[in-house]
């Protein structure tokens, strides 16, 4: 259930700075605090089964617990704002065991470092006066970190969406999987809803109810399942593998890795509540690719689950 323990002073920098942007609420997560759990069932294609060992990714379906949040910290977020959106999934393995594949509805992330991100958040940091981010604060972080370039520009323009399972995810790192051969390949996950991308404009937005999604996916799920599609982007030589801040071609080649069901909210939400989605739990035929951000979630994940499970 639980990450390790770090001793991280980065992580811990960072976690702090986290809450200094959105606050602190005891018992939450730093981010996407808000959140609810679904049961879900993942069918896979097949058509990984050549590029990996990963179990889920055969032939046989597996069970799996989606986590759909919010990504502030700050659990009272409305979710009629323009903000972003977690899909977490955790398969569970025929040995017991779980992996998890933890996916945002942005297409890249805001900074290629831990250290990088500290800064950024030390930008995003409200004035003590106004009560609100420095844009000029924000804009030179940006000038001085072109990498972030692309990311705020998808912040700008991310949907409002009708509903969590309306929205395209995406995994935002790189993965790397291995066959039975031994052969490897570095692959990039995005989740695709079966509606299609479905967004609100912000004036219908600012008038749903404030905690909509969940409440909508719940009567969305009593005319059946809601489906997502699970693409998988395959690297050619050259593609940056260790920065999350940089999107692969378009014209990259995709398999179609399996299908996910979700059919309905779990039985017991303060125990799905209590569990870690962490994106470095990887399963056998996947492993870590060298993207720096992503190993450190695994720290940055440990200090907030061990303030949340405190109550702090």
């Amino acid at each position: 259930m639980t990450s390790l323990p770090t001793t991280s002073t980065l992580a811990v920098d960072v976690v702090n700075s986290m809450e200094r942007v959105s606050g602190a609420f005891p018992g939450y997560r730093r981010a996407h605090a808000r959140g609810v759990c679904f049961d879900a069932t993942f069918t896979p294609s097949g058509d990984a089964a050549g590029l990996t060992t990963a179990a889920h990714l055969q032939h046989a379906e597996v069970a799996a617990t989606v986590r759909f949040s919010n990504s502030n910290g700050s659990p009272s977020t409305l979710d009629g704002a323009r903000a972003g959106r977690g899909m977490a999934v955790k398969f569970h393995l025929p040995t017991g065991a779980a992996t998890d594949l933890v996916a945002v509805n942005l297409p890249v992330f805001l900074a290629s470092t831990p250290q990088n991100f500290l800064n950024l958040l030390g930008a995003l940091e409200k004035d003590p006066v106004t009560g609100a981010t420095d844009p000029a604060r924000l804009g030179a972080y940006i000038q001085q970190n072109p990498e972030a370039a692309a990311g705020f520009q998808a912040v700008a323009t991310m949907p409002i969406p009708v509903s969590y399972g309306t929205v395209r995810y995406w995994a935002i790192h790189a993965f790397e999987w291995t066959n039975a051969q031994g052969h490897s390949q570095f692959v990039r996950y995005r989740w695709e809803p079966d509606t299609g991308v479905q967004d609100l404009s912000e004036v219908d937005g600012l008038a749903q109810e404030p905690e909509y999604l969940t409440a909508e996916l719940v009567r969305r799920l009593a005319d059946g399942p809601v489906g997502f599609t699970l693409r998988v982007q395959l690297a050619e030589p050259g593609d940056p593998t260790d920065n999350a801040t940089k999107a692969w071609p378009a014209d990259r080649k995709e398999i179609v890795a399996g299908h996910l069901e979700i059919t309905g909210p779990v039985a017991d939400q303060d125990h799905w509540a209590a569990e870690i989605f962490d994106p470095t739990r990887v399963t056998d035929g996947i492993a870590l690719s060298a993207d720096p951000i992503l190993a450190f979630r695994h720290d940055a994940y440990a200090v907030s689950y061990d303030r949340r499970s405190h109550n702090a």
